[in-house]
């Protein structure tokens, strides 16, 4: 009997997929063979015993709708957020927060096992926050038009669909806010929400960040046109909200998914707002990269800095360095510090965060790391008399992709003692601490940090100590 689309199954939820997704196999019974027919299963938990409804058939797998839930999982819960199922955002929110902490560590482990090569390794219980909601400082909400007139919330998984939400649970509260703002003035002044298939209208999304330690807020409208009419009137409604710092445009009039644009135009305020991360302050303007979730980032820098094991004597290179938030925090108890960035206003915030908060220790270097780092050492080999350029320490934060494999032999020929790597995809990490445990470096230690709570997202910090001269 063939797995046909359209067709229901009761299966029982047996694992979940790195993405989240319940596995359930529909039974050989019903097939007439041997091992069942493995389903993929959104929104359901280890343990469930669910009506499915088939939605894609591949050879050996497929894809299924949840219909019913016949009986719960222990593991889980009734999602707080009303549109959690339709939102492409927080797909975990069915599941109890201690076993998403689980998933997460399984997570991490099984991928350093299958891709690292380290097949008995125990990876520790994942660092989660105590109140997992309210956690993220930045938001960036698009905006349309419904039956209804005009809508702003998040798109639906996979899709550019506006589901009209004005609170996110993950978000802060002031967000609400600011969201009925910007929607009544568009009301009173006609202005037209963007229209993605026809590349017509005006507001595309509004960017939102809140200092959590600071208070302060920043508020800059993505708008597809060179000015906003009534800006003033926008302007006058948002400063009257407590925090607001800066409030500010950004045009982007390109037919692309790309949300910033390149120009900013200040309305209103500084341009930007400051927060902090422990002891350093950070100037961080609507383009700025900053941590989402500021209270787990301490948590995140502490461990980085713990597993550096700096004693004020090292030097120490911190590549794909943002606007500094690792290397400043690095400076404090290290003798120099090295950032590299490709990103120039990134560099110039770096530039402007040392100066801020004092820090003389810190040096930053526009370009790509996988370039910028084995350039200096090749320049410092000459100006050296063949003189090896050395590092105490390489910390990495890569993005999702890892490091570039020659930037991987570079550290190697630099010979640190540690290098601490910090990731925001396991799979990459593993591949890439592959590649260094073969070339002389063994993985001391690894925690996983809940940077997104409700999502099946999770960062990592590792530190990998020399093992040979």
């Amino acid at each position: 009997m063939e797995v046909k689309k359209n067709q229901d199954y009761v299966v029982t939820i047996e694992d979940l997929s790195v993405e989240g997704e319940g596995i359930g196999k529909i039974s050989e019974g019903e097939l007439g063979n041997e091992n069942g027919f493995p389903l993929f299963i959104k929104d359901t938990v280890i343990g469930d015993v669910a009506k499915v409804r088939v939605i894609k058939v591949k050879k050996n797998y497929g894809y299924g709708r949840l219909m019913e839930i016949i009986t719960p999982s222990p593991n889980r819960v009734k999602p707080l957020c009303p549109v959690a199922r339709q939102c492409g955002g927080c797909t975990l929110q069915c599941m109890t927060y201690e076993e998403q902490l689980k998933f997460k560590r399984r997570k991490v482990e099984n991928n350093l096992r299958r891709i690292g090569g380290l097949k008995d390794i125990e990876v520790p219980v994942t660092l989660g926050m105590e109140k997992p909601w309210r956690y993220r400082n930045k938001a960036q909400v698009p905006f349309g038009s419904d039956k209804e007139g005009i809508c702003a919330g998040f798109y639906a998984g996979r899709t550019h669909t506006n589901i009209d939400s004005e609170d996110c649970l993950i978000a802060p509260e002031i967000n609400q806010t600011i969201i009925r703002e910007i929607k009544s003035f568009m009301e009173e002044y006609h202005v037209a929400p963007y229209d993605e298939e026809r590349g017509t209208g005006i507001v595309r999304h509004a960017l939102i960040r809140v200092g959590f330690h600071t208070g302060q807020i920043l508020v800059c409208l993505v708008i597809n046109a060179d000015s906003l009419p009534h800006a003033d009137k926008l302007t006058e409604r948002l400063i009257k909200i407590q925090g607001m710092t800066p409030v500010c445009l950004n045009i982007n009039k390109k037919k692309t998914n790309v949300i910033l644009g390149e120009k900013v135009v200040n309305l209103f305020g500084p341009g930007y707002l400051e927060d902090k991360i422990g002891e350093v302050t950070f100037q961080i303007s609507p383009q700025s990269f900053f941590q989402v979730n500021p209270s787990q980032t301490e948590v995140l820098y502490k461990k980085a800095l713990e597993f550096a094991g700096l004693t004020g004597q090292e030097t120490v290179w911190d590549l794909y360095c943002g606007i500094g938030t690792i290397s400043l925090f690095l400076a404090k108890k290290a003798k120099q510090v090295y950032g590299v960035e490709i990103v120039p206003q990134a560099i110039d915030d770096a530039k402007n965060n040392a100066k801020i908060n004092d820090i003389a220790n810190a040096e930053f270097y526009v370009g790509k790391a996988e370039e910028v780092l084995p350039e200096y050492y090749k320049e410092y080999e000459k100006t050296h008399n063949g003189e090896t350029a050395h590092a105490d320490v390489i910390v990495v934060d890569p993005p999702r992709k890892g490091c570039e494999e020659s930037l991987l032999q570079t550290i190697v020929d630099m010979q640190p003692e540690k290098v601490v790597y910090v990731s925001c995809d396991s799979a990459t990490l593993a591949r890439d601490v592959k590649f260094l445990r073969a070339n002389g470096y063994e993985l001391k230690d690894v925690t996983p940090v809940d940077q997104f709570p409700h999502t099946v997202h999770v960062e990592v910090v590792c530190c990998l100590h020399r093992v040979n001269s």
